[in-house]
């Protein structure tokens, strides 16, 4: 009996065996004892072992050699192992399981558990090296691609609330400087890509949207965004020509797929909170010190927190988003709304938008047509009232008030009460920016590709101001106190362009890859606008709706202004792209283009670039070096140019001279030259060379590029002094000097863990700069030297840069700070180490070898780093952004200008501790430069995503939350040193200029944002 029942038990399972198994032991208990024990040891074993047998195997790759970290798992349960050096594991398994192998740069594969041993073969998983990036005028597989191009993709994008695409990519792109002045919804991005290459043309790189030369990134919502690919060297970028001196960004939005209908909700809901405000004195601090005999200022009476008083406290900002799309093999389509409402955390300051975008791809003629169209626009009002007056309202005895004992607005003739304005003026902007665009591709024959594109854009605004009776600008005007003030503008901005290509691929001999590409582009601008003001209104009742009613029109003193100019581009490019059995590559590249902006004897220009690659990967002699999976070499070099100045600088215009009396008696208006001629006036030219290698390491764990980069910018574009005669006016706009850069910038890539549960990948991009002003004369015009950075402020310091031929971007130059005498007199070090008064310095900038002033700082950071660590743990994931600038000099104009007592408001309480020693006037030397280096944890995001039930009617659904600007590590003791300018070379840029922490930025803002996605 015993036999039967132990075969019966090893045929039962679970809760079933082990009570038929009770009933056995204890039904044949004696026969149990008197069977030899051995027999019964080792039908028992032969039982376990039928069910759970100890499971060797093997993982190899698509070329048999092991592979080590190979993480193998049982499915369905929680048993898994790894597989060592050798490639070889053990496991608990049984007949009948499947196995799941996942190793990072592998792809996934289950096997099935037949017998004792498996073997276990993964592909690598080459989905990054296939990987298509956006180029000029078509697309490349990333293992293709030899010029420095970066990457990125929606699922890198940062997710603090964009106000434009660039916000997305900030610290993204290795080498790309993306800086703001701080929140303020209504303000600009200034953007700087490996260094300052233009004194007076455009600094911005190129934007293409959608093929779109020159579109427009107001037009763009983050949930519209595909991805952004950015051209950085110039052998990439010369296929634009002209327009591509300081790089190109190419922004691809988003398309519908082929499949069901699917509808995309985003939404996402922002508060900000002033962080790290200006250390003034409180009302009783201030109070205090003048008690104390350490001020000698009025009390009058009244504790006001001004700065306070501007803040929006309320503030409330928003976003919505939806999208549909789907289609079918010849049909696809997607159309998004979107509203956004962003509110300042100044009050009077907010942003409201409306995007409406749609796309359709239809195919025809058994799929040889593809045609695509594209139509957008966005509709914006912005308050554009609030958002400044910091300065003003900080530095403000804080004993007074922003009212009279009788309630109404207090004004004075030594300030302006930016309180009252907020109430009694109006400022605002209506834009309306549409886009239009469509592209026909036709297959010729097998290989020939005929496309044509075209587009339109429309930007138009009105800008309205009013300034009420009661208004503190009114009532202090000395024409007409007590009249309102009106002013109206408005500006159209109209864009085309026409661009047909031919493109051919083929491959002969089955290692000769080829593809070539001819075009022609056609570009016309047109910008129009008026302008009027009048003042001396009775009443408040049409604001600037009736311009006409104010008496300074009736008396021939209002304000009128309108203009009108445009300019043509055109030009003929040529592509061709070689490959050879995957591994060596060229590219070469021919751009002739021609301009209306350029004088009469530079109409024409050439940009050609060559660009090498060698995946050195592919050869026969890596094929045993394990941990190298991807190993490619580029080295390119290509001319780009800049036209980005106005349309009329190479023409001799005329200005109106006024209006005189005539012997008639009438009054006539004069008109002659206001500008000189250049009839030689060309583009500038930007030269660069650039080598990058491309890899992926260890499995596909680790992959990344580094580059190698010079440039010079030629010909550079500048006004000079002119002698007269021969010329009529006292300037021309040349191309005199050149500029230089050079750097290494790496981007690196790493998956730390990947299990089942848990996941964690990181980016790392690192980069650093050297921008040197190589010279700025040749045998016309003779230039020593260029100052940049107005300080500003109190005292007439004058600028804070003087950069020499020869010497860096962003060289601070003044005096050294040697200490104060015994009344605290200023005291400088001269030429010769001796420390003496500031009326012994010899100031001069043409003689350095008897000026006492020296280079002092530098504004431009040395290093740039960014660190993004992606975590995810079952449904939760988590990301922490970090980003730095190290190793440069920040002017800190606060400290100068109310860290003195000299001044007769408000104070820093630094005044009286760190700067107590002064009792002297206000100086611009080194005691006020400081170090600007700083780490900002500058985004952590946590999310979720909710498991859904298959019959759910939502697909996916995932809620997140991120803090931005959570922590800043810095030595500065100022604002926030990212919020100051890091590009440029010191002219003013949004209200900015580089390396000077202006005395009232826009506040430092910390903001919590919650949001929600799915789709449907």
């Amino acid at each position: 009996m015993s036999n039967v029942d132990l075969k019966t038990m090893v045929r039962l399972t679970g809760k079933s065996r082990l009570f038929f198994s009770l009933i056995v032991l204890a039904g044949t208990i004696t026969h149990a004892q008197s069977a030899p024990r051995a027999i019964l040891e080792s039908r028992f074993l032969k039982e376990t072992q039928t069910n759970q047998q100890q499971l060797t195997g093997k993982v190899l790759d698509s070329n048999g050699k092991p592979i080590a970290g190979v993480t193998i798992t049982v499915k369905g349960t929680a048993k898994s192992t790894q597989s060592d050096a050798s490639g070889n594991f053990t496991l608990d398994a049984k007949a009948g399981q499947v196995l799941v192998a996942t190793s990072i740069g592998y792809k996934t594969k289950e096997a099935f558990v037949e017998d004792s041993s498996v073997s276990i073969q993964l592909e690598a998983d080459q989905s990054q090296l296939d990987e298509v990036v956006v180029v000029g005028y078509g697309t490349q597989r990333l293992k293709e691609v030899t010029s420095s191009v970066a990457h990125v993709s929606a699922d890198q994008f940062r997710q603090s609330g964009a106000r434009n695409p660039l916000d997305l990519i900030q610290g993204k792109v290795a080498g790309l400087q993306v800086s703001r002045s701080g929140s303020n919804p209504n303000s600009g991005v200034a953007t700087q890509l490996r260094g300052a290459i233009s004194v007076t043309g455009s600094a911005s790189p190129l934007f293409v949207i959608d093929g779109i030369p020159g579109g427009n990134p107001d037009l763009l919502q983050q949930d519209d965004i595909e991805s952004v690919d950015v051209l950085k060297d110039g052998s990439g970028a010369a296929i634009y020509g002209t327009s591509a001196n300081a790089g190109v960004i190419l922004i691809t939005t988003k398309r519908g797929k082929p499949g069901k209908s699917v509808f995309n909700y985003s939404n996402y809901f922002r508060k900000e909170f002033v962080y790290n405000r200006p250390d003034f004195l409180t009302p009783q601090e201030f109070r205090d010190k003048i008690a104390s005999g350490e001020l000698k200022q009025p009390d009058f009476g009244h504790s006001t927190d001004f700065f306070e008083d501007l803040v929006n406290k309320d503030n409330f900002s928003q976003n919505h988003n939806l999208s549909l799309s789907g289609g079918n093999e010849s049909t696809t389509y997607r159309g998004s709304v979107n509203f956004r409402n962003l509110e300042g955390i100044a009050k009077e300051n907010s942003r409201k938008e409306y995007t409406v975008r749609a796309s359709i791809n239809q195919k025809g003629l058994n799929d040889r047509l593809n045609v695509l169209m594209n139509i957008a626009t966005n509709t914006n009002n912005a308050n554009l009232l609030g958002g400044g007056g910091w300065e003003s309202e900080a530095t403000k005895n804080p004993t007074l008030s922003n009212f009279n004992d009788d309630g109404s607005y207090r004004y004075d003739r030594t300030s302006t009460n930016e309180f009252a304005r907020l109430f009694t003026e109006t400022s605002y902007r209506k834009q309306q920016t549409s886009s239009l665009d469509g592209k026909a591709d036709l297959t010729i024959i097998e290989g020939l590709k005929a496309s044509v594109f075209g587009s339109v854009q429309r930007n138009s605004y009105i800008d309205g101001s009013y300034r009420a009776l009661n208004s503190e600008a009114s009532m202090e005007d000395e024409d007409y106190p007590g009249g309102g003030y009106a002013s109206k503008s408005n500006l159209l901005n109209e864009r085309y362009a026409f661009e047909p290509t031919l493109q051919y691929n083929t491959t002969l001999a089955e290692k000769h890859s080829i593809t070539a590409l001819a075009g022609y582009s056609y570009r016309y601008e047109k910008d129009e606008g008026q302008s009027a003001d009048n003042r001396g209104f009775i009443n408040d009742r049409f604001h600037e709706d009736n311009l006409s009613e104010g008496q300074a029109l009736r008396d021939g003193r209002a304000n009128m202004d309108s203009y009108k100019n445009d300019n043509t581009l055109i030009a003929f490019f040529g592509r061709v792209n070689y490959t050879y059995s995957d591994k060596y590559m060229a590219q070469f590249i021919l751009r002739r283009e021609g301009s209306s902006k350029f004088g009469a004897n530079n109409k024409w220009g050439s940009f050609p670039a060559v660009s090498v690659g060698w995946n050195i990967s592919n050869e026969d002699f890596m094929q045993d070096v394990d941990f190298i999976n991807n190993l490619k070499l580029r080295a390119g070099y290509g001319e780009t140019g800049n036209t980005g100045f106005s349309n009329n600088a190479s023409r001799l215009t005329l200005g109106g001279g006024g209006k005189y009396l005539y012997p008639d008696g009438a009054y006539r208006e004069t008109y002659g030259p206001d500008r000189n001629p250049n009839p030689n006036l060309r583009w500038e030219t930007k030269k660069e060379t650039n080598i990058g290698v491309d890899f992926t390491l260890f499995s596909n764990k680790l992959s990344g590029s580094i580059d190698v980069f010079q440039r010079k910018t030629v010909d550079l574009l500048d006004t000079y002094t002119t002698p007269q005669p021969p010329y009529i006016r006292e300037n021309v706009y040349s191309n005199v000097g050149t500029l230089s850069s050079k750097g290494i910038e790496l981007a690196l890539s790493y998956r730390a863990i990947e299990r089942d549960n848990f996941k964690w990948n990181m980016d790392f991009t690192a980069s650093t700069l050297k921008n040197v002003m190589d010279s700025y004369s040749n045998d016309i015009f003779t230039v020593k030297y260029k100052e940049f950075g107005d300080i500003g402020g109190a005292g007439a310091l004058g600028n804070a840069f003087t950069t020499y031929e020869g010497h860096r971007i962003g060289e601070f130059f003044g005096k050294r700070f040697a200490g104060f005498d015994a009344d605290g007199k200023w005291l400088f070090y001269n030429r010769n180490g001796e420390a003496v008064r500031n009326d012994q310095i010899n100031n001069s900038r043409d003689d350095l070898n008897a000026s006492d002033l020296s280079v002092i700082g530098n504004a431009v950071p040395k290093y740039y780093l960014s660190w993004t660590n992606n975590f995810s743990y079952k449904n939760f994931d988590l990301r922490v952004f970090m980003r730095g600038k190290f190793d440069y000099d920040i002017l800190n104009t606060t400290a100068l200008s109310y860290g003195n007592k000299v001044w007769s408001g408000n104070l820093l309480r630094d005044a009286f501790t760190k700067y107590k020693d002064i009792n002297d006037t206000y100086m611009y030397s080194d005691y006020y430069l400081e170090s600007g280096s700083h780490l900002k944890i500058d985004e952590v995001t946590l999310g979720y995503r909710f498991k859904l039930k298959n019959d759910s009617w939502v697909n996916n659904l995932r809620a997140y939350m991120t803090v931005q600007n959570l922590a800043t590590i810095s030595g500065y003791s100022g604002n926030d040193p990212d919020l100051v300018l890091d590009t440029g070379l010191g002219n003013e840029v949004n209200g900015q200029r580089l390396g000077i922490d202006s005395r009232g930025p826009y506040p430092n803002t910390r903001s919590l944002l919650f949001g929600v996605n799915f789709s449907f």
